[in-house]
């Protein structure tokens, strides 16, 4: 595929249409701050008949965007181009197709955001990604790939009229050697053209201030882009510190004792002590980044509308849309068709 291939492909139709995030979010909603939900690619029939249960309560709902994830190595890209394409297709909702390095020659990049582009898809969030089999294992360049997000943030917007996001971490890369490092790769890949960052999961508010007082330390101009928070309403302590793992991040201390006094010692977790505290706490988090001046609020659902439901539920007029306002009876309607779903 040629580069004026997918360039032009790109400037025309929807790639020219569709909102930018920065531009979604900024939608005034009457001092309510926007949100935004993470789906991942479905796995089976089952797994995509609970995910368009999901999409279809947070359809009601209105959120400003939803991402769609992409698997280690690249594991799920058809998937990943078939789900985000319908859900841009056939919903009104408006996604934003994660892509990432790993596995993946510049020729591939580059057919996956035609393939985007076809779908009329015009953002993208940019991420270096994990290697396949081992997340913390060696990341290793495709002999002809990119090696950075920073290049694929260039090598995306360099192929049309797309708007970029990448990822930040409040505790830092765990491949980065210190805080300073990671800040300075983050403002890298915003210096080439991304737009904003959604950061990875953190539950530690600090984290997530600190991150945003390093970069706007570093370079004003770069630290007034949008860091977008992301925030996991925990269900399950299992999945959680298995997510943990895999990314490097961490659960502080305090919260560690208290989930584990939760969860129990026998050999099935109570699962709901550990979601009652979960929900408790996405909430408190996600109050306190509203007044610390989040510029949005992004929830990981694992493909589930209920939790997520609950914590837009408890805070109210706090958190608005930014997309077409919902009618007064949507959160109503949106929890009573998510009643089984976690």
């Amino acid at each position: 595929m040629t580069f004026d291939s997918v360039r032009g492909r790109a400037s025309e139709g929807w790639a020219t249409r569709t909102p930018s995030i920065v531009d979604r979010i900024g939608v005034s909603n009457d001092g309510r701050v926007p949100f935004s939900v993470e789906f991942s690619p479905p796995r089976d029939e089952m797994a995509e008949a609970r995910l368009w249960r999901a999409v279809r309560v947070f359809e009601r709902l209105g959120p400003a965007f939803v991402s769609m994830t992409y698997g280690a190595g690249g594991s799920t890209r058809d998937r990943t181009v078939r789900v985000t394409g319908q859900l841009a297709e056939e919903t009104t909702l408006l996604p934003v197709a994660h892509l990432t390095a790993v596995s993946h020659s510049v020729d591939e990049l580059r057919s996956m955001v035609g393939a985007y582009a076809d779908r009329g898809i015009s953002n993208i969030l940019v991420l270096r990604g994990d290697p396949p089999g081992d997340p913390l294992g060696e990341w290793q360049k495709h002999p002809e790939g990119v090696e950075y997000a920073e290049e694929l943030v260039r090598l995306v917007r360099d192929l049309g009229d797309f708007h970029v996001g990448v990822a930040s971490f409040p505790e830092g890369h765990y491949r980065a050697p210190d805080l300073a490092h990671d800040t300075r790769y983050l403002v890298s890949k915003l210096r080439a053209g991304a737009e904003y960052s959604i950061t990875q999961m953190f539950f530690d508010v600090d984290d997530y201030l600190r991150l945003r007082d390093r970069v706007s330390a570093y370079d004003p101009e770069q630290g007034s882009k949008p860091i977008i928070p992301e925030i996991m309403p925990v269900t399950s302590l299992r999945s959680v510190r298995r997510m943990l793992e895999l990314s490097g991040s961490s659960l502080p201390a305090h919260l560690e004792r208290k989930f584990d006094l939760a969860a129990g010692d026998g050999p099935e977790e109570n699962r709901a002590a550990v979601r009652e505290i979960g929900i408790d706490l996405a909430t408190e988090m996600s109050e306190r980044l509203i007044a610390e001046g989040a510029p949005a609020l992004h929830f990981i659902t694992l493909n589930y509308a209920r939790a997520t439901s609950e914590v837009l539920e408890r805070l109210g007029d706090k958190v608005g849309s930014g997309a077409a306002e919902p009618s007064a009876s949507s959160v109503d309607a949106a929890r009573a068709g998510s009643a089984s779903v976690s």
